[in-house]
């Protein structure tokens, strides 16, 4: 799938800050941007938390998820998506791009396959299955043998998911879209030590809100085969989307040129 090249410039931000409230601000804004005209990328190391979508907020079992959460040493967020409660532990990847709208966005069928960038016209599905490739094809180009999809009893089920081949979830996305605006996010699960902690964390927060969960469904980068070091993955996804995002220009890392900025919100951890 295309995209129209960036027009207002793009910005792309590095790093992390402690707090989880603060570290969600940097996303909110990279939104705000965009609703401005200026795409935005994010792929960062998230603080130690459990995001809880809103159904896990209304079952009964919810304050005993947040107070397992908040015993392992997870601070408990609500996020604005729907989708079910996604534990990043200190070492699960995130990403995020952010998009500008138009109030016709939403029709489907276009011919030029773009992302809503300056001016074009695409559904929530076109959306997700755009980012969806990109990652996909990050992790390919990096050795892993992964396919769409994930096993049952996953970590917050849902259709654009990325799974290690016949093996564990290691991606899930998701999205808001506002009128002006639309942020396509996501988790990426690196190594298997991230696997095996976030499913340790997932289990018993998953048994307090009565929703199925299989510690074993729990995948990686690195169990697909795939590069185990985290800036490698990183970098390889945010170059991926800038490139995508503005495919007229420049094809090395993102500078201060006026079109593509980068903005450190907080230390990296590599």
């Amino acid at each position: 799938m295309s995209t129209r090249p960036v027009e207002e410039g793009m910005r792309v931000l590095r790093g992390g800050r402690e707090r989880p409230s603060a570290d969600r601000e940097a996303t909110a804004n990279l939104l705000e941007s965009a609703a401005d005209g200026t795409a935005g990328v994010r792929v960062w190391v998230p603080p130690r938390q459990i995001a809880f979508g809103r159904r896990d907020t209304r079952a009964s079992g919810y304050p005993d998820a947040t107070a397992i959460a908040e015993n392992a040493g997870f601070t408990p967020i609500e996020r604005d998506v729907g989708g079910r409660a996604v534990p990043y532990t200190g070492d699960t990847l995130a990403f995020a791009t952010a998009v500008p709208r138009t109030n016709d966005d939403e029709r489907t069928g276009l011919d030029d396959g773009s992302v809503g960038i300056n001016g074009g016209s695409v559904g929530i599905d076109d959306r997700y299955a755009w980012a969806t490739g990109i990652v996909r094809t990050v992790l390919v180009d990096l050795g892993g043998d992964i396919e769409p999809g994930e096993p049952p009893a996953s970590f917050c089920p849902g259709d654009h998911s990325i799974r290690v081949a016949a093996g564990g979830k290691l991606s899930g996305i998701a999205q808001r879209v506002r009128a002006d605006a639309a942020l396509v996010a996501g988790c990426l699960v690196v190594t298997r030590s991230d696997a095996s902690e976030l499913a340790s964390i997932a289990s018993p927060v998953y048994d307090a809100l009565g929703v199925p969960f299989d510690p074993d469904s729990v995948g990686s980068v690195e169990a697909a085969g795939g590069s185990a070091d985290h800036r490698t993955v990183a970098r390889a996804v945010e170059t991926a989307f800038v490139r995508a995002l503005d495919r007229d220009g420049p094809d090395d890392e993102p500078s201060r040129d006026g079109r593509r900025e980068i903005v450190r919100v907080g230390p990296e951890p590599w």
